[in-house]
């Protein structure tokens, strides 16, 4: 089988509900989401500038927030009119309870979430009449533990981080027309493959002789250039340049490996 150019879905654990969902339909409901976004936003305009920040921020991360509701709730209806309820109680100022000055975005978008995902399973309890999931699917336990829910968030955190840099590496492709994406595609696509093997699908993929040299090499620039749009889309949620935040973000979220060489001193 040929190397394909789509964007490729990242590994998960079972705390990613959003794992079982068609990779289209994900896409889709993302697409949709982004877009109510903006539309409640403009409504908002104006009426605390100081926030400003912190909704560009929210924005910016708003599949993160899908994901975590769709991993709470285990229903993408219901998570996508969660999603639209943290979008109105946010811009418009409703998460009294959480300070975003106090610390990282990361940590504020979570107690925000939690917030929502208990009210949501207090309604529930109050009105049993409710038919918020439908049936033949998992329901989910609203008395999970915090260490469930802050690994569930993590997750639904790391899976956009990914997403974005993976987003990030295609649009690269394609305005400079270096093959990163394709090459990086080709090997979580084909794992167990050799260089040499390899090497013959990059060469049909791309319609010309590749040697397992060259294939070691591209891919190695391939890396290297998700390693950096990686690190540059994790400085972006934390609003820092400090190598030393960002190398600790992504340990945090399990990615440390991604920050081996990034300081410009290490070179």
């Amino acid at each position: 089988m040929p190397c394909s150019n789509a964007e490729p879905r990242t590994r998960s654990n079972r705390t990613d509900w959003g794992a079982h969902m068609d990779p289209q339909e994900l896409e889709s409901r993302l697409s949709q989401i982004s877009t109510l976004w903006s539309v409640i936003q403009r409504a908002h305009v104006g009426k605390d500038a100081a926030f400003a920040d912190y909704q560009a921020l929210a924005g910016r991360y708003i599949g993160a927030v899908y994901r975590y509701l769709l991993a709470a709730v285990r229903n993408p209806d219901s998570a996508e009119d969660l999603t639209q309820e943290f979008a109105v109680r946010f811009l418009s100022g409703r998460f009294k309870a959480a300070r975003p000055e106090r610390g990282r975005f990361r940590d504020y978008l979570k107690t925000c979430l939690f917030h929502l995902v208990d009210d949501h399973f207090r309604q529930r309890r109050r009105n049993p009449q409710a038919q918020a999931l439908e049936s033949g699917m998992d329901v989910a336990d609203p008395r999970e533990s915090s260490s469930t829910q802050d690994a569930a968030f993590l997750e639904s955190w790391r899976s956009e981080l990914l997403a974005r840099t993976w987003t990030a590496l295609h649009e690269a492709e394609r305005q400079t027309g270096q093959l990163y994406f394709t090459a990086l595609r080709c090997r979580v696509d084909h794992p167990d493959l050799s260089s040499t093997e390899l090497a013959e699908k990059f060469s049909a993929a791309l319609d010309r002789p590749m040697t397992a040299s060259n294939t070691r090499q591209l891919l190695r620039r391939a890396r290297e250039r998700f390693e950096e749009l990686l690190f540059a889309e994790t400085a972006a949620s934390l609003g820092t340049e400090s190598h030393e935040r960002i190398r600790e973000e992504l340990a945090d979220l399990g990615l440390g490996k991604y920050c081996e060489k990034k300081d410009p001193n290490d070179e």
